[in-house]
């Protein structure tokens, strides 16, 4: 899925430009008057993370954050079709036979979230094109997210015997329930106008206006950026797509497991219920459990503590090899066939999903 670029990177033209960094071809840094701007730059790999990027990416935010002459950071990907698919999870795979270089990238990903859901300064994201996974933390955490009619969002991270991570279980349990779990869950995917109305981008604004909307910024300081966005928004083009089921998900996905979950909608019987179905059984069961149980806790915890009870989870699914099967089977070998362990919800313990919420090992910490 990820390869490296071997491109030389352009000189800046303009003396306002200022190169903040330059150690890898994959991201880029300039400050542009007062703005801040990081660029992904791994269009072959639909701008997929890795490690060094989140490092470049963490101590870049750091010292802008001390820096006075930058008031606001936009971030952007490279590229008409994606801001960023999320992490560079085959690489972190094949280092199957070790589970500290997977623990690092979650960790310190996950600290660079962090970092960006609490920086003093306003961030910004234009999240056009694929935005998913490690995306969705490198943007949502962010004062403001703005969406085209390209923006093609995700979390399905379950379809790999994932969970949705990158603070996951503190924005899923906060959005207008159930549908931070229906979107958990199934790994149903959302266009830039639907993010609108769910309140997961702040501002949705045409592919068209968005040279135009790059340049305000640019030349915005961080006290107007807020109107500069609203002055360049565009009409929505429709109601909220899942609206007409909105009855639905919210009858099924309130349910209180899983498994309740699976009853409810083989009950009612409707056309999307099934495709729906169909789509969960799909998924690894044991992380639709371990999914539910971090939304439906989520709500009640800060912060702080959905990040670190994200990484307890995450080296546990690591060792569990649900992550390797699900990747393998996904994105290396590509036969669709994943080896799921347990192979159906039912056979999900309640002791087998208490081991992803016992710290042991390494724990993690915001910066």
């Amino acid at each position: 899925m990820a390869c490296r670029l071997t491109r030389k990177l352009l000189q800046p033209a303009l003396s306002t430009i200022r190169t903040m960094a330059a150690t890898s071809a994959d991201v880029h840094f300039t400050q542009e008057g007062k703005i801040g701007r990081i660029t992904l730059d791994r269009p072959k790999a639909l701008n997929a993370i890795n490690l060094s990027m989140v490092h470049q990416i963490r101590d870049n935010l750091l010292k802008w954050r001390d820096d006075p002459s930058v008031s606001v950071i936009c971030v952007e990907g490279t590229g008409e079709k994606a801001f960023c698919a999320g992490g560079d999870v085959i690489s972190i795979t094949k280092e199957a036979s070790d589970e500290n270089p997977a623990l690092t990238f979650f960790h310190d990903e996950f600290q660079m979230n962090h970092l960006i859901g609490t920086y003093p300064k306003p961030y910004v994201s234009l999240i056009h094109g694929i935005t998913m996974g490690g995306g969705v933390g490198l943007s949502l955490h962010g004062t403001y997210r703005v969406a085209t009619e390209r923006t093609l969002y995700a979390m399905p991270e379950t379809t790999i015997g994932y969970f949705p991570d990158v603070g996951g279980s503190y924005f899923l349990s906060r959005l207008e329930q159930p549908y931070g779990m229906f979107l958990g869950l199934t790994g149903h995917r959302l266009k830039g106008a639907d993010l609108k109305h769910l309140g997961i981008a702040t501002h949705y604004v045409e592919m068209g206006k968005m040279p135009e909307l790059k340049s305000a910024i640019m030349a915005s300081c961080g006290d107007t950026i807020g109107e500069v966005l609203r002055s360049h928004e565009s009409p929505l083009p429709g109601p909220f797509t899942l609206e007409p089921h909105a009855d639905l998900i919210k009858h099924c996905f309130s349910a209180p497991t899983v498994l309740e979950i699976f009853s409810r909608l083989e009950q009612d019987g409707s056309d999307f219920a099934a495709k729906i179905l169909s789509t969960l059984r799909r998924m690894s069961p044991r992380s639709l459990v371990v999914t539910h149980k971090l939304l439906s806790e989520g709500a009640s915890l800060s912060y702080e503590d959905c990040f670190a009870r994200e990484f307890v989870a995450a080296a546990e699914i690591y060792r569990s090899g649900e992550f390797t099967e699900g990747v393998r089977a996904l994105l290396v070998d590509k036969d669709n066939a994943p080896r799921w362990n347990p192979g159906a919800v039912e056979e999900v313990t309640g002791e087998m999903v208490e081991r992803y919420f016992q710290p042991s090992g390494r724990q993690w910490q915001p910066l």
